[in-house]
C-alpha cells in the first residue's frame, strides 16, 4: 500500500476525498498535524501534532454490495485492534467501529462510502489512533493513548507503516465476508453477554442489557434485563460508562 506523508491538513479524510481522482486505491495518507479533524456524528478529534496517527485510507472494495458495506467497517476495526496488538495493548471493537482498550476510547474511525450503482466504487476510512500523547484536553470523557498504556512511545510513520500493511490483509479477508464478521464477534467490546447500561435514543431511556447480537449489516440486538429484545441501527443506542 501506498504510504503518503503530509505535514499539516485539516483533516486526512477531506484531503484524501479532493485528491481521490488523482491518488490509486490502496492508499494511505497520514498528517502529522490535523487542525480539524473529524468523528462519527460531526464530533472533533483531539490530537497533539506529532504525536498521534491521523490518518485515511483510500480503498477500492472488491464487489462489495451497498447493502453489505459494514463488512468494510468491520475489517478496518479490525486491522487497527491488530497493530494495537502489534503495540503491545489488548483493544476491542465498541459497536460499530471505535476502538476501546479497557474502557477507555484509543480510536476513532470514520468510513465513508461511494457507490457506483448498488456496489461500493471507493471507501475513505478516516483513523485517529492515538500513540504518544499523554495528556488531553478535550472534553473527551475518556482517551487513552498507547504510551499511557504500555509507557513506550513509537515513531508514527512505522505505525502508519503497519496499518496500511494490516488493513491490506483485512481487505483480503472481505472476500470471505463471513470469516471478517466470526473476527469482528470475537473482538467485540461488551459482547461478553454480561449486562451493562445503555441509553435508548429511541425511547430516551435508560436500560440495563446484553448484547446479543450484531448482524452481518451492522444492526445490534440487545437483550434487556426483562426478557425483552430491542434492535438498533447506529445512533439509536448509546453505550454508557
Amino acid at each position: 500500500m501506498k504510504i503518503i506523508e503530509i505535514s499539516k491538513t485539516d483533516s486526512t479524510n477531506s484531503w484524501l476525498a479532493s485528491h481521490a481522482d488523482a491518488t490509486e486505491a490502496p492508499c494511505l495518507v497520514y498528517a502529522l498535524e490535523q487542525t480539524a479533524g473529524r468523528g462519527q456524528r460531526g464530533n472533533s478529534w483531539e490530537s497533539e501534532p506529532g504525536m498521534n496517527l491521523c490518518a485515511s485510507l483510500l480503498l477500492q472494495p472488491d464487489g462489495v454490495e451497498a447493502a453489505a458495506q459494514f463488512v468494510i467497517s468491520e475489517a478496518v476495526a479490525l486491522a487497527v485492534t491488530d497493530v494495537l496488538g502489534q503495540l503491545g495493548v489488548e483493544a476491542k471493537v465498541k459497536w460499530p467501529n471505535d476502538i476501546y482498550a479497557g474502557d477507555r476510547k484509543i480510536c476513532g474511525i470514520l468510513i465513508e462510502n461511494s457507490l457506483l450503482g448498488s456496489r461500493i466504487l471507493k471507501s475513505v476510512a478516516g483513523v485517529g489512533l492515538n500513540i504518544n500523547q499523554t495528556r488531553f484536553v478535550s472534553d473527551a470523557p475518556n482517551p487513552v493513548s498507547v504510551a499511557q498504556i504500555t509507557g513506550r512511545t513509537h515513531e508514527i510513520a512505522a505505525v502508519a507503516r503497519m496499518l496500511g500493511d494490516s488493513v491490506g490483509r483485512r481487505m483480503v479477508q472481505i472476500q470471505f465476508p463471513g470469516e471478517t464478521h466470526r473476527d469482528f464477534l470475537g473482538r467485540l467490546w461488551r459482547g461478553d453477554g454480561a449486562l451493562y447500561p445503555f441509553l435508548d435514543k429511541k425511547t430516551d431511556e435508560r436500560i440495563s442489557a446484553s448484547i446479543q447480537a450484531v448482524g452481518a449489516d451492522g444492526t445490534m440486538t440487545l437483550l434487556l434485563d426483562n426478557g425483552e429484545t430491542r434492535g438498533y441501527i447506529f445512533k439509536e443506542i448509546e453505550f454508557l460508562l
